[in-house]
């Protein structure tokens, strides 16, 4: 009787080192707690720049390898310099890289051959709350939906079960989709 090779996949996720990470945060759940953080200066106009480097996790202060920085604008047809992308194309691309993340490493799990993945987000909203025009219209979005174009080994139920367990794991999308208390506070 001969045995069966263990089918080998590669998506670029340490299945290993996350298996391990969840181990030990499952014996030590005070570590599990982090902070994420992010410092964004004014620029000038609707220009903002954002930058993140340290964090708190597993009970201490960490860093990022090195420091990320974002910047923020809104086009012109808003009378502004269209120099970054808006505040709300960026809860977009968090949602975006979240959800492809957990696709990918769900995928892993699951010894499923990833080829490509696509997601295509939008959001949709009108701006006439936010510009003051109707105080009964939502500032933020009125909808998102994210498509996925997803070639693997696996069959369609596969690839949406990836998709469904992705959701499920998923940080940002569990932020747009649940209440969230957020404090603002002037010093």
């Amino acid at each position: 009787m001969t045995a069966v090779a263990e089918k080998q996949v590669q998506n670029g996720v340490n299945v290993e080192a996350l298996l391990g990470a969840r181990e030990a945060l499952s014996k030590a759940p005070e570590a599990a707690r982090f902070n994420w953080k992010a410092t964004s200066k004014w620029v000038g106009g609707t220009h903002t720049r954002t930058h993140m480097k340290s964090f708190f996790g597993l009970g201490g202060d960490q860093s990022h390898k090195s420091e990320f920085s974002f910047d923020t604008d809104h086009p012109e047809i808003f009378a502004s310099e269209d120099k970054g992308a808006t505040p709300v194309e960026m809860v977009l691309t968090g949602l975006a890289g979240c959800l492809t993340a957990g696709v990918a490493a769900v995928a892993q799990m699951r010894k499923i051959q990833l080829r490509s993945v696509k997601a295509t987000l939008e959001g949709s909203m009108d701006i006439q709350g936010i510009l003051g025009i109707d105080s009964d219209v939502r500032n933020g979005f009125d909808g998102v939906t994210v498509k996925f174009e997803i070639d693997a080994d696996a069959t369609k139920q596969e690839i949406e079960a990836l998709v469904a367990q992705s959701q499920k794991r998923s940080a940002v999308y569990d932020i747009l989709t649940n209440p969230t208390n957020v404090t603002v506070s002037v010093s």
